[in-house]
């Protein structure tokens, strides 16, 4: 039996916390120390961005807090504006492009993220990792120069982790809860192109990047704490609604933070006249709070401290208009949709592509509220929740 001994547990004062499995551990500690947190971050996310280059073929990035992802994405290149927004002024490889999409998802919630990454992280991606605070990576392999770059961040104590692609977990899975051991199959469920044959309402048209994004909203579920809803586009998550108790609620966090990620791609915000020195992110912070709509800082009346000259705010009304021109969003739901507000809501958010397991009593009410918007809704029949 292998054992590999932690900082400590959840918290501080649960010392002595360790892993070890019959056999041998997959992992290798390339460089700093992993923690009881980073190692659930990382086996979860490591299970993600495989499974996404599995359904999708393209390099896959995650980027995983409080064992949840932040966001989620695939190697789709990056638009003007999406360059623009995620502060990216060079050319990036593939793997790179994933991660940026990853991180830009929900640029607060990744603050002191860790990281997963589907292929063998190169030199691209490494450089863009060294710019972002965060705790630490999981790949099944580094070059030497990635290697060399990553070691040196937060004073070389940046935790790396070495995983073996072709590891399979036991077909078990065992967790202990005060004393009482839970042990079941592991859920082997990854979405095909045959989840999407068969649309539940009268539009049944889709296109071949709508699909993309519902597949990287489903995977991404897998791996977020239930209840859960993910908005995706472009190749990547734009809103997760994580652990919340009603479905409802987990919408509208998720278009919420879709609604924000639309919003960072308004004129108003891209050409936001930022003061040289702010970091990436003090910039996020800023953006943050000049949308939010009760801001903690009023950072348009504090502009000195920002900005090279005051700029215009941007109202709710001018905020509804832009919103209400989106479309195209996909939005996945790891279990059924109780009642239809959850549709009211999602089309507030732009939202066109719809996949849920079904089996609600009121399933023929949701699928009605699609079709009143003409949204595309697949039924999989396959339920998501992770605990």
């Amino acid at each position: 039996m292998e054992k590999l001994e932690l900082k400590y547990g959840c918290n501080p004062n649960q010392k002595g916390a360790f892993i070890y499995r019959e056999g041998g551990l997959p992992i290798e500690i390339l460089n700093g120390r992993a923690g009881y947190i980073n190692l659930l971050d990382a086996l979860n996310g490591w299970q993600l961005v495989r499974e996404l280059k599995l359904c999708t073929s393209l390099p896959a990035a995650a980027s995983f807090k409080h064992v949840s992802p932040a966001g989620a994405a695939v190697a789709v290149p990056l638009s003007e504006d999406e360059r623009r927004m995620y502060f990216v002024s060079s050319d990036l490889s593939p793997l790179a492009t994933a991660y940026v999409r990853a991180r830009g998802a929900d640029r607060m919630s990744s603050f002191g993220d860790f990281i997963a990454l589907s292929d063998i992280c190169d030199e691209s991606a490494a450089s863009v990792i060294a710019k972002e605070v965060s705790d630490g990576i999981i790949a099944p392999g580094y070059t030497p120069e990635a290697l060399k770059i990553l070691s040196a961040k937060k004073k070389g104590g940046y935790t790396i982790i070495k995983i073996d692609p072709d590891y399979e977990g036991s077909e078990r899975e065992e967790r202990t809860i005060f004393g009482i051991t839970f042990s079941q199959p592991h859920n082997s469920y990854i979405p095909t192109d045959a989840d999407f044959s068969n649309p539940a309402t009268v539009n049944k048209d889709i296109t071949p990047e709508a699909i993309l994004d519902l597949k990287v909203g489903l995977v991404a579920l897998k791996y977020t704490q239930s209840n859960s809803v993910c908005f995706s586009e472009h190749g990547q998550t734009i809103g997760v609604g994580a652990g919340q108790q009603s479905r409802l609620h987990c919408t509208r966090l998720a278009g919420n933070k879709a609604d924000l990620w639309h919003l960072r791609r308004s004129d108003k915000v891209l050409s936001l006249p930022f003061r040289k020195g702010l970091s990436r992110n003090e910039r996020d912070n800023v953006i943050e709070q000049y949308l939010a709509t009760e801001p903690e800082i009023d950072v348009v009346s504090a502009w000195q401290d920002y900005f090279y000259v005051k700029p215009d705010r941007m109202d709710e009304e001018e905020k509804k208009e832009f919103l209400s021109r989106i479309n195209g969003v996909s939005l996945s739901s790891d279990a059924f949709f109780p009642f239809p507000d959850n549709i009211e809501r999602a089309r507030r958010s732009g939202v066109s592509y719809v996949s849920q397991p079904g089996g609600s009593l009121r399933d023929d009410l949701v699928i009605k509220a699609a079709d009143n918007y003409s949204m595309v809704m697949y039924m999989t029949g396959n339920r998501l929740f992770h605990h």
